[in-house]
């Protein structure tokens, strides 16, 4: 009996610690994989010295192209609203730019699963982003522009 309960215990330790390696590994993904940059408002003007406790939140700076207006939701409260089935279905089904959903397709199941279990460990904050906008709508909100811009033929001309 006494063995039994010390296996228990450590059958409870070993999950919590394989838990925790996946959070962790989630927070590294998030990091390394630009995450931070559009969804954590001004995360990339300010280095990334911006309080985890603030990261994923979204930002209300959207990004004007062909496609219209989309922003950088706030990662947070969508994790908290989905399973993770759901959340899978929603990687896959991809979204409009500059969201590079190709690489985080390209992501094994494992590292989709750690940064939705890393989402869901810093829990749901801050509030819902301004709705995406079709081409023609009006941008209430600040943007940044994505449009080409062909080059001048005067400035392109070898020396």
């Amino acid at each position: 009996m006494k063995s039994l309960i010390v296996s228990m215990m450590l059958a409870l330790v070993n999950q919590s610690a394989v838990a925790e390696s996946v959070v962790e590994r989630g927070r590294y993904l998030i990091k390394i994989s630009g995450c931070n940059d559009c969804h954590t408002k001004d995360y990339a003007p300010l280095g990334g010295k911006v309080a985890e406790a603030q990261w994923l939140l979204g930002d209300q700076v959207g990004f004007a192209g062909p496609w219209g207006v989309s922003y950088a939701g706030n990662l947070r409260l969508r994790a908290a609203t989905m399973d993770w089935p759901q959340w899978q279905a929603r990687i896959q089904a991809g979204g409009l730019p500059p969201m590079p959903w190709p690489s985080v397709q390209a992501m094994t199941s494992q590292d989709q699963q750690a940064i939705y279990a890393y989402l869901r460990e810093l829990g749901p904050a801050g509030e819902e982003m301004p709705a995406n906008r079709i081409p023609g709508q009006p941008i209430e909100t600040p943007y940044i522009l994505f449009v080409p811009q062909m080059p001048d033929a005067t400035t392109t001309k070898a020396n």
